[in-house]
């Protein structure tokens, strides 16, 4: 038995979904928002949290009973001013036990976009994917994990056009996610609608109030996959 392993956007509705819960950890931090896989959300919260944390988690399984598997999910999660935000997103895709002539194609994307305000906001951003193939030949696995932060001075909540224009991106995710392409056509078209979603959020926050500090837009990205890159 082999086990190869290598270092390492959900569908949007017209509805948004609110998945920001304030609460209270023990050691007194307020403010928690969990992601659940499902389809795009928003999370928004127009009160002053103290911190918020939040995860998003995409996970593809081929195998001989079930050779396709390709998922994605696209979040935006807009949390206005915190103190400190923990903001964690994942993509892990699996292909096990397949041949060359009876090969698996598991693929995982996860677009996660999150807005946070403050002066002096501690940021804990964590961006992962992994892609295994175990006794899979000639299979393709593919994980890829984008994380878009936008940091403004003062709460900034994106307009109805800026969603329209991710919105859009999220259907033509969702399209190649499930599409034929090899893999490395795919990591390419994929970094291309990145490249598209950083573009929309500077555009966002270019307007957005500088006061004490400049409005940023950071992307994490992170590819993993087989056939290699």
């Amino acid at each position: 038995m082999t086990s190869h392993r290598k270092s390492r956007l959900t569908k949007q509705s017209t509805l948004t979904q609110r998945a920001v819960r304030i609460g209270l950890f023990a050691a007194g931090i307020a403010g928690v928002a969990t992601a659940v896989p499902a389809q795009a959300a928003m999370a928004v919260s127009g009160e002053v949290a103290h911190a918020a944390v939040v995860t998003d988690h995409v996970f593809s399984h081929a195998d001989r009973a079930h050779h396709t598997q390709e998922r994605d999910e696209f979040t935006v999660r807009q949390f206005g001013t915190v103190n400190a935000t923990a903001v964690r997103n994942q993509a892990d895709a699996v292909s096990s036990g397949c041949s060359a002539d009876d090969h698996c194609r598991s693929v995982a994307l996860s677009f996660q976009i999150v807005t946070v305000a403050g002066v002096h906001t501690h940021l804990n951003a964590v961006n992962l994917s992994n892609a295994v193939n175990k006794d899979c030949t000639g299979c393709q696995t593919l994980a890829g994990a984008y994380q878009f932060v936008v940091s403004t001075p003062t709460p900034l909540t994106l307009n109805a056009s800026t969603q329209r224009q991710l919105a859009g991106v999220h259907r033509r995710l969702d399209a190649l996610t499930h599409s034929s392409l090899p893999a490395a056509d795919l990591k390419k078209q994929v970094d291309d609608l990145a490249a598209q979603v950083t573009g929309i959020l500077h555009s966002a926050v270019a307007h957005a109030p500088k006061q004490e500090a400049t409005p940023t837009v950071t992307l994490h990205r992170h590819l993993d996959g087989w056939p290699g890159h």
